[in-house]
């Protein structure tokens, strides 16, 4: 098996023991990402929508630098710590997605990282 890291400069770093990115077997699994700016590493302020979108933004860079974008994504999780934030999740997902539908989980947890309201993890399949 061939195991290649994903890296880039346009999403935050990994703030822990993990890759932003891992390629293996002709799919990129995106390591779960919270709405940090890839600028200063500090958490985006504003409301779940707002913090949702740079999530999908950090998202995007690290498909990217895999030679992949959103339409190769197959399975998407989301993590979010009040369940109530579902539909304006679902609003931004959708903005994201369009008419691609990957398959889903959505969760709620007790806490997220530097107090993240939503921390997104996805897999892609490379063409």
């Amino acid at each position: 098996m061939t195991v290649k890291t994903i890296s880039t400069d346009q999403a935050p770093k990994a703030i822990g023991p993990y890759s932003q990115g891992i390629e293996a077997n002709g799919f990129i699994f995106v390591s779960g990402q919270i709405p940090l700016d890839p600028a200063t590493g500090e958490l985006v302020n504003g409301d779940i929508k707002k913090q949702t979108a740079r999530v999908f933004e950090n998202i995007r860079a690290i498909l990217k630098a895999s030679g992949c974008d959103l339409k190769n994504v197959v399975k998407a999780t989301v993590f979010v710590t009040d369940l109530s934030n579902f539909a304006a999740v679902n609003e931004i997902y959708s903005q994201y997605f369009g008419e691609h539908k990957p398959a889903r989980s959505f969760v709620q947890v007790a806490g997220l990282p530097k107090g993240a309201q939503v921390e997104i993890e996805v897999i892609a399949a490379k063409e």
